[in-house]
């Protein structure tokens, strides 16, 4: 249980900066606190859909992880940012990622800003 807070907090960290630099991604809320619990409602989605559909994806696109020397993975990360973003929508959480550009820089903020995290918090 300590993992999957710790995670779901480095998760809402990454994507809060990613929020922050990316200007195509906006996380918005009427005060501090909202904005916060915004973020770690957005983590938990993130963590789910990268629970649950990544692995699918990952599996039935395994001829383009051959093909492209694993560098799809970029692209798939980028989609499951964007699905997050619609599932936030639809949700009715103020988090949105304009277009493909913004979700493949983004997560690649993501990504490295979750990786650094993990391993400065690792035990």
């Amino acid at each position: 249980m300590k993992g999957f807070v710790i995670k779901t907090l480095i998760n809402a960290a990454a994507i809060w900066v990613a929020a922050w630099i990316v200007s195509g991604i906006t996380l918005s809320g009427t005060g501090w606190g909202d904005t916060t619990l915004t973020v770690i409602a957005v983590a938990l989605i993130f963590g789910v859909v990268n629970w649950l559909i990544k692995p699918f994806v990952k599996l039935f696109s395994l001829p383009l992880f051959i093909l492209t020397l694993g560098l799809i993975t970029f692209v798939i990360n980028a989609l499951m940012l964007w699905l997050t973003s619609w599932a936030s929508d639809k949700l009715d959480l103020d988090f949105h990622v304009d277009g493909f550009w913004a979700a493949l820089l983004g997560s690649l903020i993501i990504s490295l800003i979750s990786w650094g995290l993990s391993l400065a918090l690792d035990d």
